[in-house]
């Protein structure tokens, strides 16, 4: 089973072991970085690997709210602020920008393992679906097949997410070309033409179908048998 990640972003380097190896301890995989400059670029070229970053205010060469409005504009991952700063004022202001929970040191581990788990359980069930091997974000509309992000065009990409947001649903062609770019164009090669450069991409079988399955005469649906 592959380790949830999570990014931390603490620059006491004694913390940031404590917490990294707490984590482990709780099936969770944790990389680290004191500097704030080298977690974005670490962010940017790996976000869609992260469930969740536990990110510090008070950092070197960048304020931690600075950091945390690059860090949502790259992913709306979830964050978890872990400072000293307890003040009201810094709370109110970090809730606003959309922090998942504030956690004020100092913080016994086991809370800070909690509050993740909830935050995940929340972010699960709401914006993003596993399926075999495709995890589809819903909020970024990014779907990864074994972590690698799928490159779909923009047809492609409303088409599928259609598909999966009424699972086991049969969608007609119809209703397809009316909700994408396709509009009235419902010629049945031309849609037939798009499912199959998606079942490509996604590693799917027409005849043993794992995710898209023909409905003769009608259209497709997305199983999930989960």
């Amino acid at each position: 089973m592959k380790l949830k990640e999570i990014l931390l972003i603490e620059d006491d380097l004694e913390l940031q072991r404590l917490i990294s190896e707490y984590l482990q301890e709780y099936s969770f995989q944790c990389n680290s970085f004191s500097d704030p400059i080298k977690a974005l670029d670490h962010f940017t070229s790996h976000h869609h690997n992260y469930a969740l970053v536990v990110l510090d205010l008070g950092l070197p060469h960048m304020d931690g709210f600075d950091l945390f409005k690059s860090l949502k504009k790259i992913k709306d991952v979830p964050i978890l602020i872990s400072t000293a700063r307890d003040d009201i004022g810094n709370k109110i202001f970090g809730f606003e920008l959309g922090a998942d929970d504030y956690l004020s040191k100092p913080y016994e581990p086991r809370e800070l393992v909690l509050r993740i788990e909830a935050i995940l359980k929340r972010y699960t069930s709401t914006k993003r679906l596993k399926v075999h091997d495709l995890l589809i974000d819903t909020q970024t509309q990014q779907v990864f097949l074994q972590d690698q992000e799928i490159e779909f065009t923009k047809i492609e990409l409303e088409i599928f997410l259609l598909l999966t947001k009424n699972i086991n649903k049969i969608i007609s062609r119809e209703s397809i070309a009316k909700q994408s770019s396709l509009r009235n164009d419902v010629k049945n090669r031309t849609i037939d033409m798009h499912i199959s450069n998606i079942r490509f991409k996604i590693g799917d079988d027409s005849k043993e179908p794992k995710y898209i399955k023909s409905v003769w005469g009608i259209g497709y649906k997305f199983i999930n048998d989960n």
